[in-house]
């Protein structure tokens, strides 16, 4: 496994808009990025991050944003300005050549975001080794009060990676406040418990996953790299997390017993599953029961751990050895660069 040169004051943060644009007006993606800047670290955005268009503008732009902030020496590291929706059409226009040459000369940097950005954070993981960061995009320092958990996030970034333990409270609202809210400070309003309906979960292995709405535009195409990723791995076992952000329970299931049919989980050792976002069903059937029934009643499970789209989340390495651990309601997460 590749991983990229962590952050140092003065570096340069190339921030790039592969999925959706910023909203001119969106003052909180200002004190996101002035939170950065707070950290030591200087900011360039390419041309189309502030369009406010979904996407922010045509594949093949996109794409070239991205290639050149990778080759670019200059540039540190890569951050996804925003989630959204059809990232996964840039990845015909991904630069093989650049990667292979980065990689080749010790120049291979993160690229981090969370929601959309999946289908290129897999992508990079899963075909050419390089471990991508999972958790945060550009904007998700918009809060006036930085939570622990985004302290946490500038902490990894900068190689310095903590044990992140479950916290007391997380966000629950309906999807029109959190738009309304946008980045503001959470509204810590409900309980955290962490469900393990297969008994206490005490599982290390290499860790990859994403936002699970998203694997269904690349699986079984030629970008899904996945079979080739657990067999160089096999030996650690898979620890795989998903982030639902609105898959219904039937809908999760489907997409599960997809994956588990494609072959995604041969030698996996555990599952974590995060709280979903926009919950619904359209049969009255449950997301534990529905997990539970794609993936069995043996394998270790958690699901609502503290991972995704609903406040506060953790910070994921995609490709390190996770050591992820549940039991009474709550967890913790330690990762390893191995």
């Amino acid at each position: 496994m590749i991983y990229p040169k962590f952050l140092k004051p003065g570096d340069l943060i190339g921030v790039c808009a592969p999925s959706k644009g910023i909203d001119p007006l969106d003052t909180s993606f200002d004190t996101s990025l002035n939170h950065l800047r707070n950290e030591g670290y200087r900011i360039f955005e390419t041309q189309n991050v502030r369009t406010g268009k979904s996407p922010s503008t045509d594949a093949i732009t996109r794409a070239k944003e991205f290639n050149e902030l990778m080759k670019n020496d200059d540039i540190d590291f890569i951050y996804s300005a925003s989630g959204g929706d059809f990232l996964m059409e840039v990845l015909p226009y991904i630069d093989d050549e650049i990667i292979r040459e980065k990689i080749s000369k010790g120049k291979i940097k993160w690229f981090a975001g969370y929601s959309d950005p999946t289908s290129l954070l897999f992508y990079l993981t899963t075909k050419y080794d390089i471990a991508t960061l999972y958790g945060t995009n550009a904007g998700s320092f918009g809060h006036i009060n930085l939570h622990k958990s985004h302290k946490d996030a500038l902490s990894i970034i900068k190689g310095d990676i903590p044990i992140q333990e479950s916290f007391p409270k997380c966000q629950r609202v309906s999807w029109e406040e959190l738009v309304a809210n946008g980045e503001k400070d959470m509204i810590l309003n409900t309980d955290v418990n962490w469900i393990t309906p297969n008994g206490d979960f005490d599982v290390e292995g290499r860790l990859i996953g994403g936002c699970i709405d998203c694997f269904v535009f690349f699986q079984g195409t030629k970008y899904d790299y996945a079979k080739d990723f657990i067999e160089r791995y096999k030996d650690d076992g898979i620890l795989w997390y998903f982030d639902n952000f609105a898959l219904s329970a039937e809908d999760l299931y489907s997409e599960l017993w997809t994956l588990r049919e494609a072959g995604w989980f041969k030698y996996a050792k555990g599952f974590v599953f995060g709280r979903t976002l926009v919950e619904s069903t359209r049969e009255g059937r449950s997301y534990i029961d529905e997990i539970k029934r794609a993936l069995g009643d043996d394998i270790p499970i958690i699901i609502d751990a503290d991972l995704g789209h609903v406040k506060p989340v953790f910070s994921l390495i995609n490709g390190s050895i996770a050591h992820f651990k549940s039991s009474n309601g709550k967890g913790s997460l330690e990762m390893k660069l191995l």
